[in-house]
């Protein structure tokens, strides 16, 4: 386990269920910024998977009245980011290397990002020193259609000392 999946472990193992998404939304809100402003909320995070929410609402949406191409970005950024955090080396720091969004229409209603890592890329991450893994994120709206097609590489590097 690393630094974060430690952090999320105790918040499993000393708060109610019902608190988990909050306590971790917050967790993450604080050290990425962005993630607070913009009010993403995670409903579900493990080392295979991050799960996230963006309501549909002034402050992320377009001129359309839906939620933002940039928003939408951010969200399937954040749980790729996170998922991979889970399971980065705490001796290493990770950098976004590529984002590769397709828009296939507009979203309606709220966002919902779901990353996914595979054992294979979370066992590379765990043992080799430096890396990349591309992560696929599929991006729903309240229809349940997928108005994006999303997948972002994450590399991780030593950490300086």
């Amino acid at each position: 386990q690393n630094r974060l999946s430690r952090v999320i472990s105790q918040i499993r193992g000393r708060l109610p269920a019902a608190l988990h998404p909050a306590a971790i939304s917050m967790v993450v809100g604080y050290n990425v910024k962005m993630v607070g402003a913009a009010g993403i909320r995670f409903e579900n995070l493990t080392e295979q998977e991050a799960k996230l929410h963006l309501r549909n609402r002034m402050r992320v949406q377009n001129h359309l009245g839906g939620v933002h191409a940039a928003a939408t970005a951010l969200a399937a950024e954040c749980a790729s980011g996170t998922v991979f955090a889970m399971n980065m080396r705490d001796d290493s720091i990770q950098l976004l290397k590529n984002m590769k969004i397709d828009y296939l229409r507009l979203a309606r209603g709220d966002i919902r990002a779901t990353a996914t890592l595979r054992p294979e890329q979370a066992e590379k991450m765990r043992s080799e020193r430096k890396g990349e893994v591309t992560v696929d994120v599929r991006v729903t709206d309240s229809d349940g259609a997928e108005p994006v097609a999303a997948t972002m590489t994450w590399a991780w590097v030593p950490r300086r000392a």
